[in-house]
C-alpha cells in the first residue's frame, strides 16, 4: 500500500486494522497478509496500483525548507517542482537548513531513501563551507580528525582548503562527512572557531551539481540511481 502511495507505512497499518482494505473483495485486517500483486486490492473501495519509481536531483537555494510541507508556510522545495512531476508524491531525501544551498534528492522509493539516510550506509556528503577567518591548519586537522560537539564525537571528515580570501578574512573549504546529523557542518566548525558564513552542498554520494542552476532540477538517470542502489 505504502509503494502505491496510499500512506506511510504506519498510516496503512492503521487503515489495515481499520478494515478500510479489501483484497479480492475480502475484507483484511491482519497485518502481515501476503499477497502476489495480481490481486485487487480496494481501500475505502478505491482500487490502487503500484506507483511508478521517480527519481529528481534538486540545486537547492537558501530560503527553502526541506520538507513536503511547513507548519510556518515557509517556501518548500516542494515549491520548485512542476505539478506533473509531483503526482507520484514524493519527498525530500534528508535535509538541508533553510538558509544552505546545493543538492538534495527526491523520490518516491521509500526503501531506497531510508538506505540513503541510514548511517549505517556512509554515504559521503560533499559540502563548500565559506567560514569566518582565515583559518588554521590546528583548526583543519580537528575537522578532518573528529570534534568533540555537545552530544558526540564527530567521525573523520576529508577537509581540504581550498582558498583563503585575507582581504574579507574568510576561507573556504571543502568537507566530506559520512553522517547526517543536523547542521553537523556548522556545528564542527564553530566548535574549532570559524563559523560557517555560507554553506552548499554540492555532492551526494554520485550525484553532484555540474550543470544544474540554482532552483534547477532534473530527472537521475538510469545509472545514477543504479549506483545509488549499489552503494
Amino acid at each position: 500500500m505504502a509503494l502505491c502511495g496510499v500512506a506511510s507505512r504506519r498510516k496503512c497499518e492503521e487503515i489495515i486494522t481499520q478494515g478500510r482494505v479489501k483484497v479480492n473483495g475480502k475484507t483484511i485486517t491482519e497485518l502481515g497478509t501476503k499477497v502476489t500483486g495480481r490481486e485487487e486490492i480496494t481501500v475505502d473501495g478505491k482500487k490502487i496500483q503500484k506507483e511508478e519509481k521517480v527519481y529528481f536531483v534538486l540545486n537547492k537555494p537558501s530560503g527553502y525548507v526541506t520538507t513536503v510541507s511547513d507548519e510556518f508556510n515557509r517556501p518548500t522545495v516542494l515549491d520548485l517542482i512542476k505539478d506533473e512531476d509531483k503526482k507520484n508524491r514524493i519527498f525530500p531525501v534528508g535535509r538541508l537548513d533553510y538558509d544552505t544551498q546545493g543538492i538534495i534528492l527526491l523520490t518516491n522509493d521509500g526503501e531506497l531513501a531510508n538506505k540513503l539516510i541510514s548511517p549505517k550506509s556512509k554515504i559521503e556528503k560533499e559540502y563548500l563551507a565559506r567560514v569566518d577567518g582565515v583559518i588554521t591548519d590546528k583548526a583543519i586537522a580537528k575537522l578532518k580528525y573528529g570534534v568533540r560537539l555537545e552530544n558526540y564525537k564527530t567521525q573523520p571528515a576529508k577537509v581540504e582548503l581550498i582558498e583563503v580570501d585575507k582581504k574579507h578574512e574568510t576561507s573556504l573549504i571543502s568537507i566530506t562527512l559520512t553522517e547526517g546529523k543536523n547542521h553537523e557542518v556548522k556545528d564542527m566548525c564553530k566548535a574549532v572557531g570559524f563559523p560557517v558564513k555560507h554553506l552548499t552542498r554540492i555532492r551526494f554520494a554520485n550525484i553532484n551539481n555540474d550543470g544544474l542552476g540554482r532552483g534547477v532540477y532534473r530527472q537521475l538517470k538510469i545509472h545514477e540511481v543504479k549506483v545509488l542502489y549499489n552503494l
